[in-house]
């Protein structure tokens, strides 16, 4: 069981290395520019749609009762009980937030993307920039996150095998 624990922060570690650039992207905009349009976006979807919380509550789960037995064969029964399903809370807003923003980021003629993270072997053949406009995309793009937090988005050029 101990290996488990140990490699369980881990992995969570690494999925977090590994984990996609989302972004609305235009190319050709600069970042700043794509940042600026999304916040303005964001506090339009906000005001929009904004957060409503709701609490809810699962429905208590009946615990059936068992029979208790000593060394001598004496037996009693423990009754059963309701345990309490729990409360929660949901923001009933949040998709149709989600929804205004996507559509107002198209409105400005930017598009969701999903951005993989390079390879350690293209990682290592990229000098650290950082990407200060939104290059055109190809189906090898992939980023490098950089120290400072930036990222680098780089388009590598796959070799041919042909002879």
């Amino acid at each position: 069981m101990k290996p488990v624990i140990r490699t369980f922060p881990l992995l969570m570690i690494l999925a977090a290395c590994a984990s996609p650039l989302d972004l609305f992207y235009k190319p050709g905009v600069s970042v700043d520019r794509m940042r600026n349009d999304t916040t303005n976006c964001e506090v339009k979807a906000l005001n929009d749609a904004p957060v409503a919380q709701e609490i809810r509550q699962r429905p208590p789960v009946f615990v059936p009762g068992y029979p208790i037995c000593n060394g001598y064969g004496h037996c009693w029964y423990r009754s059963g009980y309701w345990a309490d399903g729990g409360v929660y809370s949901v923001d009933v807003n949040k998709d149709l937030r989600n929804r205004v923003l996507e559509q107002c980021m198209g409105d400005l003629g930017y598009a969701p993307v999903s951005i993989p993270q390079c390879s350690a072997n293209v990682r290592n053949q990229v000098a650290p920039k950082e990407t200060t406009t939104l290059p055109t995309l190809s189906a090898t793009s992939c980023y490098v996150k950089n120290a400072d937090g930036t990222y680098q988005i780089v388009s590598p050029q796959i070799a041919s095998s042909e002879g």
